[in-house]
């Protein structure tokens, strides 16, 4: 897709197959509406009072021959009564999916009219990022392939300045194509979306950017370094582990790098600690966090973000067999710290522990884990936020900072010590549960026990990172959050 940003007092000069306008459910047409009111010889006002146009939120309307000279087609979409940045989003949703169905090769949006009372940057950011993952469609296993769509340009009118709005229409065409990545890899099946996959892809993208460089360790290189946690998880399974390490160099060779770890189970059974069989097929959605490591270093490259930063997936798969790891198992991890596994459907911790140490190497200036980890933060928050964690107030604030802005929000969790307790075990140093009792906390303070030599963040991603039932299917979250904090901090 080609985003050009446009002033708006050009509107009726540039050539369009779909001109869209956005309209309010109030008494009053927003100025710019009634200039083209008058050119249509009052047409819209009369539409609106008979109804043929609805104003209600993402509501759309089209007119397939057009009154103006300069556009083949009028398409409406309502703003409701109080337009705020949800209702925005919904018909920025609404436009994208009408266009993608419509013969029209090209658009023009007039997005003052959304961004009356806003952030005219921020919304076009966000405009261009639902509109860019609004093209996303899976069909990787299907017989019968997507008809691609017949759009290719959208321009975007907008007042202010042209180099800022450009740069956002760029930054959130970035972050939506690093989201369609995300959704991609995560709703591949398991036994397509293998650890090696991932470590193919990881591979691919080092090859088209000169700035990034990909290593994979093996199962030997990793018995080597001790993840003796990490590994205990891949006992059942006869597709190996892969540790993929994609280093991204767009800052000073000196500067300390930011540093993402993905927790990338392509397929979570839980081992010996069986999941129920109902809607196991979704636990293909357990590498999200990976995926959204791929997504967002997708981004970076595009944005050539002068910034260094590293993304680690340890991808591994979790089954049950003879030789799997057993409940009441202790096993050492690379930190040489000792747990027991009480549960082997409490993976991801045990996976992410030996990443969150392998990383120290590279002396971080901040690390994120990513990862579908609880069941109890989908309770917690449900699919509308993620579960942040950080040992680091600043951090914190600044994760949180970035996901408002993009609308990909997390929420900020307890990190207590009283929690810790719940951890303890008389047979090692730490127990992979703690109970019944806030899930996602005590998750949250097993993964802190391995990260006491850099500022960190967690988000526990579980309830954000797909959605279930009729529209079951990847997100693409948390790529515009981490993206957005990134370039805040580049």
């Amino acid at each position: 897709m080609e985003f050009v940003v446009k002033q708006t007092a050009q509107w009726s000069k540039i050539k369009t197959d779909c001109l869209i306008i956005p309209i309010a459910d109030t008494k009053t047409l927003h100025p710019l509406i009634k200039d083209i009111d008058k050119s249509c010889n009052k047409l819209i006002s009369t539409l609106i009072k008979s109804g043929d146009i609805k104003t209600s939120t993402a509501a759309i309307s089209m007119i397939t021959v057009s009154p103006l000279a300069n556009a083949q087609r009028l398409l409406f979409v309502g703003l409701g009564k109080n337009s705020d940045i949800a209702g925005f989003r919904k018909a920025i949703t609404a436009v994208a999916s009408a266009l993608q169905s419509s013969p029209c090769k090209n658009a023009s949006l007039l997005f003052d009219v959304f961004t009356a009372s806003s952030n005219t940057a921020q919304m076009i950011q966000q405009g261009c990022q639902l509109i860019e993952a609004n093209g996303y469609h899976y069909d990787a296993t299907l017989s019968k392939k997507a008809t691609p769509a017949a759009l290719k340009k959208v321009t975007l009118l907008a007042s202010g300045d042209s180099k800022q709005l450009t740069q956002a229409a760029k930054t959130g065409q970035a972050m939506g194509y690093g989201a369609n990545i995300a959704r991609q890899l995560g709703n591949l099946p398991a036994n397509f979306c293998t650890p090696s996959h991932l470590a193919e892809q990881a591979q691919l993208l080092a090859n088209s950017e000169t700035k990034l460089t990909t290593k994979i360790l093996s199962e030997a290189q990793m018995q080597k370094l001790k993840m003796g946690s990490l590994l205990s998880v891949t006992e059942g399974t006869t597709e190996p582990a892969k540790f993929i390490i994609m280093e991204y160099k767009g800052g000073k060779a000196n500067e300390k790098p930011t540093v993402l770890v993905g927790k990338g189970v392509t397929f979570d059974s839980g081992g010996i600690s069986l999941k129920p069989g109902a809607k196991m097929d979704e636990m293909k959605y357990d590498m999200c966090g990976a995926a959204s490591v791929f997504g967002t270093m997708n981004a970076v490259v595009k944005l050539g973000l002068k910034a260094n930063i590293i993304g680690v997936v340890a991808a591994v798969e979790n089954m049950p067999a003879g030789n799997a790891t057993k409940p009441g198992d202790v096993v050492t991890s690379m930190s040489g710290q000792t747990i027991e596994v009480l549960n082997t459907d409490a993976e991801g911790r045990l996976v992410l522990c030996d990443a969150l140490t392998y990383v120290e190497r590279f002396k971080p200036k901040a690390v994120i884990d990513i990862a579908t980890l609880t069941g109890a933060c989908v309770v917690a928050l449900g699919q509308h936020a993620s579960g942040l964690y950080s040992n680091d107030e600043a951090l914190s604030q600044q994760l949180v900072a970035g996901g408002n802005y993009m609308y990909d929000r997390a929420w900020p969790m307890p990190l207590w010590d009283e929690y810790n307790q719940q951890l303890s075990s008389n047979f090692a140093d730490i127990g992979n549960i703690g109970g019944p009792e806030g899930g996602s906390v005590t998750a949250a303070c097993f993964l802190s026990r391995f990260t006491k030599e850099y500022r960190w963040a967690h988000l526990d991603i579980a309830g954000s990172a797909w959605i279930g039932g009729a529209k079951k299917g990847a997100t693409g979250r948390p790529v515009g959050l981490l993206t957005q904090y990134l370039i805040d901090n580049a």
